[in-house]
């Protein structure tokens, strides 16, 4: 049984990783979270201690390991973006090797000074890359893999449409402030461009052709595929007939015109993350960096609007 930390117990995430630490056999110890709505520890973790104030829960951290040479092995971290580096960090300094949601930093710099952390301490930053687990998206990876064998130029032609509804709470949320979530890219796509560039390879061209608020939609070039990707929180853009089987969110993905189905298997990829970690395979501060590239990139890009090959869905936003 190892022993886990928890920075970010009251967010939406967190009992996901409540979770994955109580069905991997392991224990949460302690927990922090400057708002206490924090009731969700009852169903896993009740004995966990719990603090509103980084000051004391850092306290706790270290005084924890000198009574009775007890130690926290992980330190999970789900807190808003802009927060990871900064609580990565700590955990790495604290002893503790860090696992953490993502994005998992904003910008390919962080990553750079996080390797440095990592080899000063001795201990390793693992970023939650649940996609890659997904039966389906390892069965298409597979697939991919064995047609680049046979046609190591073969480029595929991908379109992506991620909708997922949110309410006006988002923009007044640290979510709907680009400086603390990266924007739409980064908080809604950035794992999807994960699985993309795992698959695909990595980006070659980054185009925005759309930026506002609640959408953002390009194209990026990848070693073997072109994609076409559609991003929002709006629910006017979802298909009328998914929103009259009351509907509001909407996936899809198409590989040469054949759509690709993910929509089930995703319950316990947070403990198949856990589980991996725990036995030396979680995804490292590398594995996380094309995604970032990605989302930085799109974040820093002037939109040229609807010229070259942009997604259909953008008419919808322009109409």
């Amino acid at each position: 049984m190892k022993n886990f930390a928890l920075i970010g117990a009251a967010g939406y995430i967190a009992p996901r990783h409540m979770k994955a630490i109580k069905e991997s056999g392991n224990d949460l110890v302690c927990a922090l979270d400057k708002n206490d709505s924090v009731g969700i520890l009852d169903s896993y973790f009740p004995m966990a201690s719990f603090f509103t104030e980084f000051e004391r829960f850092d306290r706790f951290v270290d005084k924890w390991h000198r009574d009775g040479n007890k130690r926290i092995e992980y330190m999970s971290i789900t807190t808003p973006n802009y927060l990871h580096d900064s609580h990565i960090r700590f955990a790495l300094k604290s002893g503790a090797h860090a696992i953490c949601e993502k994005p998992l930093v904003l910008n390919p710099h962080n990553i750079d000074q996080l390797k440095i952390i990592e080899k000063e301490t001795g201990n390793s930053v693992y970023n939650i890359l649940q996609l890659r687990l997904h039966d389906s998206i390892i069965a298409l990876k597979e697939k991919t893999a064995k047609e680049l064998e046979a046609n190591p130029n073969k480029i595929y032609n991908i379109d992506l449409t991620y909708l997922t509804s949110r309410g006006k709470w988002y923009f007044v949320s640290w979510k709907g402030n680009e400086s603390k979530s990266g924007g739409i890219a980064s908080n809604i796509g950035v794992h999807f461009f994960d699985m993309l560039s795992w698959i695909f390879g990595p980006i070659e061209e980054n185009i925005v052709h759309l930026k506002q608020h609640d959408v953002n939609a390009g194209f990026i070039k990848l070693r073997n595929a072109n994609v076409r990707w559609f991003l929002s929180i709006n629910y006017d853009y979802i298909p009328r007939e998914v929103q009259l089987i009351g509907k509001r969110t909407y996936r899809n993905i198409t590989v040469d015109g054949e759509e690709f189905e993910f929509s089930d298997g995703f319950t316990d990829l947070h403990t198949k993350s856990y589980e991996n970690i725990l036995q030396g395979n979680g995804f490292s501060l590398d594995e996380a960096r094309n995604s970032i590239n990605i989302v930085s990139e799109i974040r820093n890009l002037t939109p040229v609007g609807l010229v070259g090959e942009y997604h259909p869905f953008c008419k919808k936003v322009l109409i």
